[in-house]
């Protein structure tokens, strides 16, 4: 089982529909998938289609240790694809959290209980380095890093790197950067250029060769509750999501 946290501490860059088409392809070339939604906002759970149910535990209560992992569980309409929801409450975990001794190594332990059922789990992480985002990061393998092909976004990608060795260093060793996927990227618009050619001559071949398109169609899908992949298979957007989880499985056979 691979274990792999979608982050970066800006939002809106695309770390959900990342996240859910990464998530989506994978089970469609038939491995099992898991996607764990850990931003309060709960995207990965809306873009589902997953309605939360009442008394449905969420990705809260196994960080609070309320439940067990596998309560949490629920089975998308996708095949080989399950879900744990976000909770509002799990913006308040930090707080909660604060006296609890190893707090970092919570998700890590629960997820140790999965081990036998899936190829890959994927976490959606929060747009900020705060306790969620260090659970994620403790229990993960890898990290893959959206990263928008605007100014502001790249500014903040040093900072993000610097945590992640942070991390590394402190909690988990074995911490590896997946790769940074250039996301809305435009043809037209030669900032797009610039940013493209000041990632990859930074971060070298950590850099994916695919980018993600702007594309009308994958910000429509979540509307509609479902992944690109699923919405519009023909779409650019969908195209470059395809071609990305190629590469993503690649990478995950060198590292």
């Amino acid at each position: 089982m691979k274990i792999v946290s979608v982050a970066n501490r800006k939002g809106g860059v695309g770390k959900t529909t990342t996240a859910i088409n990464i998530a989506t392809a994978l089970s469609a070339i038939e491995k099992s998938v898991l996607v764990i939604d850990f931003d309060p906002q709960g995207n990965a759970t809306t873009s589902l289609g997953v309605a939360k149910q009442k008394g449905q535990p969420s990705s809260y209560e196994v960080l609070i240790g309320a439940c067990d992992v596998n309560k949490a569980v629920i089975h998308t309409d996708l095949p080989r694809f399950d879900l744990i929801p976000s909770s509002p409450n799990l913006a308040a975990a930090e707080v909660e959290l604060v006296d609890v001794v190893s707090r970092e190594f919570i998700l890590k332990k629960a997820l140790s209980h999965l081990r036998d059922d899936y190829d890959y789990i994927i976490i959606d992480c929060p747009p900020s380095l705060n306790l969620i985002t260090i659970n994620a990061m403790v229990a993960s393998n890898s990290i893959m890093v959206p990263l928008q092909c605007e100014f502001l976004a790249l500014e903040g990608l040093a900072d993000l790197m610097k945590n992640i060795n942070a991390v590394k260093r402190n909690f988990n060793p074995a911490l590896s950067l997946q790769g940074i996927v250039l996301t809305m990227f435009s043809k037209q618009n030669n900032l797009s250029k610039m940013i493209e050619a000041d990632v990859r001559k930074y971060f070298g071949d950590k850099v994916y060769q695919t980018v993600i398109p702007r594309c009308v169609r994958v910000a429509e899908a979540p509307s509609y509750g479902k992944p690109i992949l699923i919405y519009d298979f023909k779409c650019s957007g969908a195209q470059a999501y395809l071609q990305l989880a190629k590469e993503f499985l690649k990478r995950e056979k060198e590292l």
